[in-house]
């Protein structure tokens, strides 16, 4: 089985680092590929970098595709284009916020989500909605750190990650945490170990539910919503 991850940003060492959460998960037998586009922004924080990742990221899934994947996984917590990348193929396609949203729901009864900046709260809240999850994330918290400072040793950055997710636990009462932002992915083990709940990576819960639907032999349905596009003219 060949799982196919792209990072919608252009930063290298956070895709090596996705890649190597992915494979530290991944089955016997699963060949985890992960990329990044050559053009776009170097890190998503908002919807104006959203929309600029989305079509650089769709010509890295037509390729993998083309070259055999089995699923695919983007690895951007704010799930960027993922219906539209869900239209091109009929293989599984996974978010890394619908899946670790996912894993959080069956394992505790209410969670929280630390994510980066506070810019980024509504988006997620928003993504809560959409997934049916409003009513089991109880709060979404900031760390306020850029995503790229996560990449920057003597940063400061997991630090603050790591005192928003014992304050989630504390003064939320979550039951599990999910970490909202691929560039997280490394931090996970400690801090279950030192906060006594679940905290959960999207890469990780992606890459098994990627496996899991490829493994179902299930596709993307193509009557409704995610039937392939329609042929016409695009202007270069």
């Amino acid at each position: 089985m060949h799982v196919f991850i792209v990072n919608p940003n252009t930063t290298a060492s956070m895709t090596e680092k996705i890649g190597e959460a992915a494979r530290s998960v991944a089955a016997p037998g699963t060949a985890i590929t992960a990329v990044n586009p050559e053009i776009g922004p170097a890190s998503i924080e908002g919807h104006y970098d959203e929309a600029l990742c989305v079509p650089p990221m769709l010509a890295c899934f037509e390729r993998g595709f083309a070259g055999g994947a089995d699923a695919g996984v983007i690895a951007c917590f704010d799930d960027p284009g993922l219906y539209a990348v869900r239209e091109i193929t009929a293989k599984p396609v996974v978010g890394i916020c619908e899946a670790a949203m996912l894993a959080a729901s069956v394992v505790a009864s209410r969670f929280a989500v630390v994510t980066t900046l506070g810019r980024a709260i509504p988006i997620v809240e928003e993504l809560a909605q959409r997934y049916g999850m409003a009513d089991k994330c109880r709060r979404v918290r900031a760390a306020e750190v850029p995503v790229l400072a996560l990449e920057e040793e003597g940063s400061g950055a997991q630090a603050r990650v790591k005192d928003e997710v014992a304050r989630a636990v504390r003064e939320d009462g979550a039951e599990a945490v999910v970490l909202g932002c691929a560039g997280m992915a490394d931090l996970t083990r400690a801090l279950t170990a030192e906060v006594g709940v679940p905290v959960i990576d999207g890469v990780a819960a992606a890459t098994k539910l990627a496996e899991a639907f490829a493994g179902l032999g299930l596709e993307t349905s193509k009557v409704g919503a995610f039937a392939f596009p329609r042929a016409k003219e695009i202007e270069p």
